[in-house]
């Protein structure tokens, strides 16, 4: 059965439009912040309440000219990373039901990635703006702390949370964030920092595709220690802050969630003296990462090691939500700024992301860095190979080789008829057992792949190959009629070990 995603807990009457910077854009609002007249819920109806004023952030974006169209589903009073914990229902990741949107900004990534609006506003104490972002193929930018305000926001951890963009582009986030930011130009260290993978083994290939695209960029790649950067996660949840939880909405304890009482009531198990205790183990912490930043411009890391399904979050729920702030729980304990941006589809159609990090105030230079990473891996066969015909089409336009690489095992090759360069055909059989096909896998910039795609002339066009190792990439299939009067290739395994045959 295909599950409904349930983004919306209320629409919002269109307002008057202003003029501005973001006239046209429209946004959704995670139904913890507040909008003047509509109930804000935080996904737990007995603690609504109607506010007579705009949280500061909707004020400043409605005078920018974009337009709220509704508050969405979330995580109970922010506590989760899953998405399931709500009770209008779970959301779902966009690119399959059966799995879960990421939480607990649920509502507002899924209206993002599924077209409905333009552009969201989530919040992030321990992930919550970025791991949505990672399970649903779009940009979660968390900022630094106070770069947004946070008056009409109900709090989680009064001292940790922000308020977190969701963008289809880096360019709209980038906009979206001038609104509270003036740009600024920095030169960004050309060296970054990354770790050994941690996760779901199909999740490997494409974190090591995302380090090496950095390194095509031309930035130098440091393997850290990722241990003290582990411990400051643990601390969020497996230490007093949770207590902070408490605090804020320990009231309504009686009404919550039964995962999300279960995690706020276990607050009552700290002392002054944990807390103060837990501060101090913070402290020595932060002195031991502080210096991988004199070294190093961001960190790559991947956004979450693993994506679940909403039947596996739901029978299992503490533990796999432990799971994906592997990557994201420290950030803001550490006072760091952060980018998720997309890094690529699994070989079962999955998504999977990474998450740029730097030090509070480098809002600008993680932008600055994702638009020179938001490139396509074209997969090209025969005569856009190097050396071919038809390469400058992708050197032209700034691409550059990553690697060489074969195709799945299902892939058939024919030599086209009548073409003029001489080109192949690339034509998958669920079932075939061949050898594979050479393809050279090129990084492209965003920009340039529509009018890469505009000079394809049929029977060829652009799909997604699966290549070997699992990952996948944009490339060149053939209409099934183009076969007529083809060669069957596949034998050689390649379009060049093709060519050198017929001479």
């Amino acid at each position: 059965m295909k599950r409904t995603n349930p983004v919306w807990i209320s629409e919002i009457d269109p307002a008057p439009v202003k003029e501005g910077p973001l006239a046209g854009l429209t946004f959704a609002i995670k139904d913890n912040i507040d909008y003047a007249g509509v109930p804000t819920t935080c996904a737990c109806p007995p603690s609504a309440y109607t506010p007579d004023q705009h949280a500061t952030v909707v004020e400043r974006l409605l005078n920018a000219g974009a337009v709220a169209v509704g508050k969405t589903n979330m995580d109970q009073f922010a506590t989760g990373l899953v998405g399931t914990r709500t009770p209008y229902g779970a959301c779902s990741s966009v690119f399959n039901s059966e799995y879960i949107s990421g939480g607990s900004s649920s509502g507002s990534a899924v209206a993002v990635a599924s077209g409905q609006v333009d552009f969201s506003l989530g919040t992030d104490t321990a992930g919550s703006g970025r791991v949505p972002a990672g399970f649903n193929g779009i940009y979660g930018l968390k900022p630094t702390f106070d770069r947004i305000p946070t008056r009409g926001v109900v709090p989680a951890c009064k001292t940790l949370d922000c308020v977190s963009i969701f963008a289809r582009t880096v360019h709209v986030a980038r906009r979206v964030f001038e609104t509270f930011a003036v740009p600024r130009s920095a030169s960004l260290s050309r060296r970054f920092g990354y770790v050994d993978f941690v996760g779901d083994p199909a999740n490997a290939p494409l974190y090591r595709a995302a380090v090496d695209r950095a390194r095509l960029h031309g930035w130098h790649a440091v393997k850290i220690d990722y241990e003290p950067f582990r411990e400051v996660a643990s601390l969020l949840y497996s230490g007093p802050w949770v207590a902070e939880r408490h605090a804020a909405v320990g009231r309504w304890l009686d009404h919550m969630h039964p995962v999300v009482k279960r995690i706020i009531g276990g607050a009552t198990k700290y002392s002054a003296a944990d807390a103060f205790n837990a501060r101090y183990r913070l402290d020595d912490l932060r002195r031991r990462t502080r210096a991988v930043w004199e070294d190093l411009g961001f960190l790559l890391l991947p956004t979450a090691g693993w994506i679940y399904k909403i039947a596996e979050v739901e029978a299992n729920p503490i533990e796999l939500n432990t799971n994906l702030g592997y990557y994201t729980n420290f950030v803001n304990l550490l006072d760091l700024c952060a980018l998720a941006i997309p890094a690529g589809l699994r070989a079962d159609g999955l998504p999977f992301g990474v998450t740029l990090i730097a030090p509070a105030g480098r809002d600008f230079d993680l932008l600055d860095a994702a638009e020179k990473l938001e490139t396509v891996e074209v997969a090209v066969v025969g005569a856009h190979l190097a050396g071919q015909p038809l390469n400058r089409q992708l050197t032209d336009r700034g691409a550059k080789l990553v690697k060489t690489a074969k195709t799945a095992r299902d892939y058939r090759l024919f030599a086209l008829a009548n073409t003029t360069p001489p080109k192949p055909g690339l034509v998958r059989e669920p079932g075939f057992d061949g050898p594979g096909i050479e393809v050279e896998v090129w990084s492209m910039p965003a920009a340039e792949f529509g009018s890469f795609v505009a000079l394809i002339s049929a029977p060829l066009g652009i799909g997604t190959l699966v290549l070997d190792d699992g990952t996948t990439a944009k490339g060149f299939i053939c209409e099934p009629a183009g076969l007529a009067g083809a060669k069957e290739i596949t034998a050689h395994g390649g379009w060049r070990a093709y060519l050198a045959a017929k001479d």
